[in-house]
């Protein structure tokens, strides 16, 4: 089975590095010179939650999504009429991570550099993965505040959805859909007036088999109500959905998943994300999620984001999602793709953060970081 879920540990967030980079070549390997990394992966995954300090922390969920992926954009070009992506051409590096903490505190260790520069300086996703409704507006703040700051775009994963992952490694969540839809509306007063993306619950749709028919339903009203909060509490945030991976759902499957969820309204998408936490190719995800979006039927403005963070080398022959061997990071994050309807490559999950295999689900291996980044 494709795996699910991200696996987090910490106050539920998977942080990234300062600069953007952008990367038109045909590989799916990030460029050998540049700099840093974050988190994906490819199968149900563990959540541990921590602390709830009133800044995100660097926790990045282990797994996010064997069976799905995500990454988003700037202001869209080239999807028709309507909002294009943001209009900066830089995503936010959140100044805390397991990975930062990691370089800081082995500063002589033989594999800093290598982990700091391919790693750790790299924009990644910020994860809120603990049900903590009296924080979670001041921390959603802090990481939006800080990338208006800088004039850069914020990448965010809210992570609370009821039943997620399905009572996996990555399980946890609000209590109950009502919780949840008070939790989604605090953190959208977090959101600011600048540019962000948003991925929005990886798995949730992709991965909802385990739910009852009436409880999809109302899982995927939860979702599109989500979508339209967001939004409308800043009109410059860009929501993208879950559409799994190439791997798992056939795209007409996936497309009426979806719409049952409301991506297919500009009033709570943008468009959807893909290969979150999991390794399948960059062109593998491309033409999958066109396939996607073509049978979503909606806005010509819909695009993807896709998760490059371990998809250098794709994915494993032998379907192993849980820290496979021989993989690699991927494609630098950028919102500049060059392809169309793509509206970013993104690191969603942070690359050495394990899905279990090489540590506690969630927690940074450097052994494993460096791995990734050396390949």
């Amino acid at each position: 089975m494709v795996a699910a879920a991200s696996v987090v540990v910490a106050v539920g967030t998977a942080t990234g590095m300062l600069s953007s980079l952008d990367d038109r070549q045909g590989s799916d390997e990030a460029r050998p010179g540049l700099v840093s990394g974050s988190p994906s992966r490819s199968s149900p995954s563990p959540v541990a939650s921590a602390s709830d300090p009133a800044s995100p922390s660097a926790s990045a969920p282990a797994s996010a999504s064997a069976k799905a992926s995500a990454s988003p954009s700037p202001k869209k070009a080239g999807h028709g009429p309507a909002k294009a992506g943001p209009t900066t051409t830089r995503l936010y590096r959140h100044p805390a991570s397991q990975v930062l903490d990691w370089v800081r505190d082995h500063p002589r260790d033989w594999r800093a550099e290598v982990i700091e520069s391919r790693i750790a300086d790299r924009p990644a996703a910020v994860w809120f993965a603990d049900y903590t409704p009296g924080t979670i507006t001041s921390r959603v703040r802090a990481v939006t505040s800080g990338g208006a700051a800088q004039g850069r775009v914020p990448v965010l994963v809210p992570y609370a959805i009821p039943d997620r992952d399905c009572g996996g490694a990555s399980q946890g969540g609000a209590p109950d859909l009502g919780a949840y839809d008070a939790w989604i509306d605090r953190f959208a007063a977090g959101l600011g007036s600048g540019e962000v993306v948003v991925v929005l619950e990886p798995d949730s749709i992709a991965q909802s088999d385990c739910l009852s028919d009436a409880g999809r339903a109302d899982r995927f009203a939860a979702l599109a109500r989500a979508g339209r909060v967001l939004k409308a509490a800043n009109p410059e945030a860009r929501v993208y959905f879950d559409a799994g991976h190439s791997a798992w759902r056939p795209a007409s499957e996936q497309a009426a998943l979806l719409r049952r969820a409301g991506a297919a309204s500009g009033a709570s998408s943008d468009g959807i994300f893909s290969n979150v936490s999991n390794f399948h190719t960059t062109s593998a995800e491309i033409a999958y999620d066109r396939r996607v979006l073509d049978a979503l039927a909606g806005p010509s403005s819909l695009g993807a984001v896709i998760d490059t963070s371990r998809n250098g080398n794709g994915a494993p022959s032998d379907g192993e999602w849980c820290d496979p061997a021989g993989r690699k990071i991927g494609r630098p994050p950028s919102l500049n793709t060059g392809e169309s309807r793509i509206d970013a490559y993104l690191w969603v999950k942070l690359p050495g953060e394990s899905d279990g295999c090489r540590g506690t689900p969630g927690t940074f291996s450097p052994s494993y970081a460096y791995d990734l980044a050396s390949s």
